[in-house]
């Protein structure tokens, strides 16, 4: 179903079941979202409900330009990002590491793990690098979008995704019996 308009527009009049089906439609990949932002299953939850509580809040907003479901991501990565703002987890690490953008030795590796083996070690990562991973890697934001979402300088973005892929990679080595270089 591409098209959702019929839906949006039962929803904006307050219909429950166009909301469910609605929800029913986007819940699994938005958990998805949700999950390579939260610390454990019960945090995405949360973030997934407290995202489709915005959604329906603001879905006379959208005004059919763009990809329905790239809106509603945006709300939920956003509303991810929020929570952990909210809590103050998000701080600025200097490090003196730089991001070597030559440096893709563990890509091959981490495209060989299933998605939920990668998700794991994701999760597992500290909030600072787990945003900027997520943001960068998954989600396609450049350092200088990323430094104005999480209000860090732009080395801050670099050093901490550097140092993002080298935790991965010495979890990749540990847990999978691998060498990535």
């Amino acid at each position: 179903m591409n098209n959702y308009s019929e839906i949006i527009k039962a929803c904006l009049k307050g219909n429950r079941l166009a909301q469910n089906r609605l929800y029913q439609i986007f819940a699994d990949k938005m958990y998805g979202v949700c999950l390579r932002y939260a610390n454990n299953e019960d945090e995405a939850k949360d973030i997934l409900q407290d995202g489709f509580i915005k959604v329906f809040t603001n879905l006379k907003q959208f005004n059919n330009k763009g990809s329905f479901e790239g809106w509603i991501r945006r709300i939920v990565v956003n509303t991810a990002l929020e929570k952990f703002r909210d809590k103050k987890q998000m701080f600025a690490l200097s490090m003196e590491a730089e991001c070597d953008p030559n440096n893709n030795h563990y890509d091959h590796i981490l495209s060989e793990l299933s998605a939920k083996d990668l998700l794991k070690l994701i999760q597992e990562l500290s909030p600072q690098y787990k945003m900027v991973f997520n943001l960068y890697a998954i989600e396609g934001y450049s350092h200088k979008e990323i430094c104005d979402i999480l209000d860090i300088k732009e080395g801050t973005s670099k050093s901490n995704l550097s140092r993002a892929r080298e935790i991965l990679k010495e979890k990749v080595n540990k847990q999978y019996n691998v060498r990535v270089k």
